[in-house]
């Protein structure tokens, strides 16, 4: 039996392969923009080319497929979601424009931030004239204070319907403390218009938070339709070669959803791909003995940092996507426009990289497909990192001449630079945006880089690895063995996965002395109780679970997860909750940051459920017959010091134990792994290189 994971990039198509003997191998074929899921027929084609068989006859061996995927993110961000509308309470009809009056800045970059005239609220996904006000209350306690007015409900239901839409949002105050308003107007959808894609913020989203809550559930009504028919077309076009097995798809919180589940879950789509190499490398991470990594994936378009800290990655509850927010915990993926396809301009004389890619169509100006604009990965080529003639391992031959007059034109002239003084610039650019990300998110989260190590992946990740790690001051980089395509690895090896959340509304007042005089831990065990059987009639019995009760100080904004104990909750262990809350508080913000005095807010009861799949167990690489010799060198240009020989080794001919002294380049058919002057790298048993850093500070 085989297993197959895809992740659809902005420039490539990766494809993993794996046997029951536990080999692994990987396939890239380019994006087809137009039709995604013809990429992905395309890498299966090329691994059924590589066992010398049909792609029929490769459909036969397959047992499980999985998938992840950009295209909710993709039409969310084009605004391509479905014509939506909105039934909401009246009066609180404006909630989406709102947006906590953050509307104006949330989301923007730092810089665009400080000029109030770059400032501009968001264009919304549901335009005033199809948001329905419904006449009905709940209080905050769940007691029904209006009646829901049924007649005045169809007749809102059936102008939207008159209006041409495809899908309808439902989002209630105070639904989550009695959803029956909600589950009601579903029903009545459902008569007025049978089949019509419909999301109540009751069974989506059931918490505390009027615009994040409403938000959440616009946005899985709006990208419903689109991630429907995208999921039943991948799904019909392998379904058409005769795979009777699982398709499972990446979703945001940290595992896979069946595929008929995922068209329902557009929302927990929105980091699908991001989310697959994160779980990848906390698995890899188990393997190697490193409780503490940064992930980085460097793809065609994008740079993508992920956090796991003791064996398990940084979640949020809240996100931004898109100038909005999406209320489903997912795990914390922070992107910069850094890829290999990221585009180099000159603007006042000043030299910018990216977030502006040249994707796969129509490329970076080597490929030749009609770009004309330098790229990172341009950049690579005229400095001698990449081998314009092995790129793919030759399957794909690059354009020298096209790249070095891409950057000669667009940057080396207009600064008064050699070429290779402008490529050089290019990449020195790209790796300090990068290098300061991974700063960020780590000093973000309260904790200091230094004390990780790093995984690269992604098709351009160990290219660029070398550099913005030793400027991060970052001692030691991973590069999986999977790192061209580490996203779909984690996709075919990812657990099944679901998240449950429900608000509590619990809190001990200012200047309490025991927190368990004014929070009932039966309030507690209640919501634990319902919350984890939803997971094991999702999951089934077997189902591990994690319990955490989010946590903050009363009247702030932010709140934490706080792991909470199995079982049955008592009044120590509410007391007990505060006082981690605390200590996690200040580990984050500083030491005597705590407001205790104000008193704490338990907001939300949430579970994390997983189930395993199976999976082939890793196995060492063979390293006989393996010569550990350079196969030639050349010159390369590193920061710094100009052209300089450089040992060049084929993969294929490096074993585990080989010490490879830098400078020297390692040459995969999907990726360029760049040791720098000064750095070691080795060949794990596993076959991961490992690259050690002297930090440069």
């Amino acid at each position: 039996m085989n297993y197959i994971g895809t992740d659809i990039g902005g420039t490539f198509t990766d494809l993993v392969y794996l046997s029951d003997e536990g080999d692994v191998r990987i396939f890239k074929a380019l994006t087809t923009p137009d039709d995604r899921t013809q990429g992905v027929i395309d890498a299966m084609r090329l691994a059924a080319e590589a066992d010398g068989i049909s792609l029929d006859q490769l459909i036969e061996q397959l047992g499980y497929f999985a998938h992840g995927t950009t295209a909710a993110t993709n039409a969310f961000i084009e605004r391509k979601g479905a014509r939506t509308g909105l039934l909401a309470t009246r009066g609180f009809e404006d909630t989406l424009r709102i947006q906590r009056a953050m509307g104006g800045w949330i989301g923007l970059p730092s810089h665009e931030i400080s000029h109030f005239s770059k400032r501009h609220v968001p264009t919304p996904i549901i335009p005033s004239d199809l948001i329905e006000g419904i006449v009905e209350r709940v209080d905050y306690k769940g007691g029904v204070i209006v009646a829901l007015d049924e007649a005045a409900a169809r007749q809102s239901i059936r102008a939207l319907i008159a209006k041409g839409v495809e899908a309808i949002a439902i989002s209630l105050l105070w639904s989550f403390r009695n959803p029956a308003h909600e589950q009601r107007l579903v029903a009545l959808v459902e008569e007025e218009a049978p089949g019509m894609f419909v999301t109540a913020s009751s069974s989506l989203v059931p918490i505390i938070g009027e615009y994040e809550r409403t938000s959440t559930t616009a946005i899985n009504a709006y990208l419903g339709p689109v991630i429907h028919r995208y999921i039943n077309g991948l799904e019909a076009s392998i379904r058409k070669f005769g795979f009777n097995g699982p398709i499972s798809i990446m979703e945001s919180g940290g595992g896979v959803l069946p595929a008929s589940e995922a068209a329902f879950q557009a929302a927990n789509l929105m980091t699908s791909g991001p989310a697959g190499g994160v779980l990848a490398s906390q698995k890899l991470g188990e393997l190697l003995g490193y409780p503490n990594v940064l992930t980085a994936d460097m793809g065609g378009t994008s740079f993508d940092v992920g956090l796991i800290v003791n064996g398990q990655p940084l979640l949020e509850t809240v996100r931004e996507v898109g100038r909005f927010h999406v209320a489903l915990p997912s795990i914390k993926v922070t992107a910069i426009g850094a890829g290999g396809g990221s585009i180099a301009r000159v603007v006042d004389g000043h030299l910018h990289v990216g977030p502006e890619s040249a994707g796969s169509t129509p490329g970076p100006a080597c490929y030749g497909r009609g770009g004309v604009e330098p790229t990172i990965t341009d950049a690579d080529v005229v400095l001698g990192i990449i081998d314009a003639k092995y790129f793919l391992g030759g399957r794909m031959k690059l354009d020298v001449a096209a790249a070095h007059e891409a950057v000669r034109k667009h940057v080396a002239e207009p600064l008064g630079l050699t070429v290779a003084q402008a490529a050089a610039g290019i990449r020195e650019v790209a790796n300090n945006q990068m290098a300061d990300l991974l700063r960020r998110v780590t000093l973000r989260a309260g904790y200091d880089p230094r004390d990780f190590v790093l995984m690269a992946y992604g098709g351009a990740g160990a290219t660029h690895a070398h550099q913005y790690a030793e400027v991060a001051g970052i001692g030691t980089v991973v590069v999986p063995s999977t790192g061209p395509a580490h996203s779909a690895f984690g996709t075919v090896t990812g657990d099944r996965h679901r998240s449950f959340s429900l608000a509590i509304g619990q809190h001990a007042p200012a200047r309490f002395k025991k927190a368990s005089d004014h929070v009932d831990p039966a309030v507690l065990n209640r919501g634990f109780d319902q919350i984890e059987t939803r997971a094991r009639d999702a999951l089934g019995e077997g189902v591990s679970i994690h319990r955490y009760i989010g946590m903050r100080f009363r009247q702030q904004v932010h709140e934490i997860g706080i792991p909470a104990p199995a079982g049955v909750l008592q009044a120590k262990d509410v007391d007990a909750l505060v006082d981690t809350f605390e200590a996690e508080y200040e580990r984050i913000y500083g030491k005597n940051t705590a407001l205790r005095i104000s008193g704490v807010e338990f907001t939300v009861v949430r579970v994390e459920a997983t189930s395993p799949v199976i999976r082939p167990t890793p196995r060492h690489v063979d390293g006989t017959g393996r010569s550990n010799k350079p196969c030639g060198r050349r010159q390369v240009y590193f920061f710094g010091t100009d052209f300089v020989d450089a040992d060049i080794y084929r993969s294929e001919d490096v074993g585990p134990g080989h010490a490879i002294a830098g400078p020297a380049i390692v040459e995969r058919p999907d990726t360029t792994i760049v040791v720098g002057p000064g750095q070691v790298a080795e060949m794990e048993p596993y076959g991961n290189f490992l690259i050690r850093i002297q930090p440069s500070h």
